[in-house]
């Protein structure tokens, strides 16, 4: 297959024209909306997941630890950010003795629910019937979410410990304060670049399909920016006009919380939308190409 960045022949105006048109025909907020009722109920168990394999590596009572597991409630805004640093410190304090083995391995199979709902939401945009065996697609979901896990973990490591690691490499290896500059730099688009893999993993692997393997694809990069302008256009909303609570009262967190999910729902199958379009065309393009072969070679033959 092409480069997708080549958007199968086809203007940019065109391609986002035909991706519109298919958001409409695949139902994209009605499945958002189911996607972000199995995120919520996934996504303590994640959280209690990455936790569990941080304190593995780092310990339970680490700095690293508590670091991550704040930088963790923060992603969501609002009051949604308290909800999930509260509910996810009581419940990892309160499972402390079973942190491993099973307690992980239950984790991350709750976990892995999110996106058992995002693979058959990828199959429904990729126009495809799920023909794997149950074991592949759910050894498939649950490899996804640790690719996910360990993803999350990277790139808020180097958001929030950048600088140290750049400061011990420089000192390791010998080299001055200009390292630590272009390190400085680096970081963020290193961080920036493990949430294009992860995106990239998933329209990789979650459709029933044997596509390419692309770095970063268009609708990856669609997808993450889409994401990252939703999450601050929201916490910026709920920073001015923030009237939930008035609304829903001590629910007013839980349904911020589901509105963000919602929201990161969309962006995933925005960019799914756009690189199924791109694809479309190169394989009409491609079976166009095998006719004309077809014909040329029956021609000469003849």
């Amino acid at each position: 297959m092409p480069s997708l960045w080549k958007f199968g022949g086809l203007t940019p105006i065109v391609v986002v024209q035909r991706a519109i048109n298919e958001l409409g025909q695949d139902e994209l907020s009605t499945r958002s909306a189911a996607l972000s009722y199995y995120f919520i109920l996934a996504l303590f168990p994640m959280f209690l997941f990455l936790v569990s394999l941080i304190g593995l590596f780092a310990g339970p009572e680490s700095e690293l630890r508590e670091n991550i597991l704040s930088a963790l409630g923060r992603m969501a805004p609002g009051l949604a950010s308290e909800l999930v640093h509260s509910v996810v410190s009581e419940t990892s304090k309160a499972s402390s003795h079973v942190k491993v083995g099973a307690g992980i391995l239950g984790a991350l199979w709750a976990a892995s629910a999110g996106m058992s709902a995002v693979v058959v939401s990828l199959n429904v945009v990729y126009k495809l019937k799920e023909t794997r065996p149950w074991w592949k697609q759910k050894l498939t979901v649950v490899g996804l979410t640790m690719g996910l896990a360990v993803l999350i973990i990277l790139a808020l490591g180097l958001i929030l410990y950048g600088g140290k690691i750049g400061q011990l490499v420089a000192m390791s290896v010998g080299l001055d304060d200009v390292f630590k500059v272009v390190w400085g730099v680096l970081q963020w688009p290193l961080s920036f670049a493990a949430m294009f893999l992860a995106f990239s993993l998933i329209y990789y692997f979650g459709p029933n399909t044997q596509g390419s393997w692309h770095w970063v694809t268009p609708g990856a990069a669609l997808g993450v920016a889409i994401w990252l302008l939703a999450s601050l256009g929201f916490r910026l909303y709920l920073h001015f006009f923030n009237s939930y609570n008035a609304t829903y009262g001590s629910l007013g967190a839980v349904i911020i919380l589901l509105l963000w999910l919602y929201l990161t729902g969309v962006a995933i199958l925005i960019g799914a939308e756009l690189n199924w379009v791109i694809e479309d065309e190169d394989r009409s393009i491609a079976r166009h190409e095998a006719a004309i072969q077809r014909v040329q070679r029956q021609m000469k033959a003849a």
